[in-house]
């Protein structure tokens, strides 16, 4: 599929980098991703309730998003959610097993299980921003562009895709995580054969 990349964002516990330019470090002793929600001016109050994996996810997209420029929050159908990563939400697993693992002291905390599913950070992209294309939370064994690209064309052929927030949002700790993430287009001069 012919497209191409019109923004990047890399995030790390220790930068943020839009476009390959470095716009933010961390500073010790803060929250890193709280600092970037409020440099960024988001408002989006459940951000604080979000695990980490939720958290990096968003805040990469939203980003990535106001790179784009804009009206934001309008419905569309052609824009697809495609992420991945390797490790699923296996923090908020943890998380989650520890509110059950005494059984003394039984309390399955429901805020924490809700995010014991990786899609719930391309479900949280896909409702504040008002898409209603692809939404989908890939895992896979290792990171591998080849698979990526193999998923992220596929959403390309569905006849109304013509464009993909995308890339690999990895989470393991609050202390470890990672998001690389690209909006990606189709080229005007290669439209999209399967559109009727």
């Amino acid at each position: 599929m012919n497209t191409k990349v019109k923004h990047t964002v890399k995030l790390t516990p220790k930068f943020l980098d839009v476009n390959g330019k470095r716009v933010a470090e961390a500073v010790a002793g803060d929250s890193f991703l709280t600092m970037l929600y409020r440099k960024f001016n988001m408002d989006y109050p459940k951000f604080f309730k979000m695990d980490v994996l939720c958290k990096v996810g968003f805040i990469a997209s939203e980003i990535l998003l106001n790179e784009e420029g804009g009206e934001r929050f309008v419905p569309r159908a052609d824009r697809a959610v495609i992420l991945f990563n390797r490790n699923s939400s296996l923090n908020a697993d943890r998380t989650f097993q520890r509110t059950i693992a005494n059984t003394e002291e039984f309390y399955p905390s429901p805020s924490v299980f809700v995010y014991t599913l990786p899609n719930i950070v391309t479900g949280e992209i896909a409702i504040r921003n008002k898409y209603h294309g692809e939404s989908s939370f890939i895992l896979l064994p290792e990171k591998s562009q080849e698979a990526m690209n193999q998923a992220i064309d596929r959403a390309f052929m569905d006849g109304e895709t013509t464009s993909v927030l995308t890339g690999w949002v990895e989470a393991v700790s609050e202390t470890e995580y990672e998001a690389e993430l690209e909006l990606r287009i189709m080229n005007v001069s290669s439209p999209n054969i399967f559109k009727t």
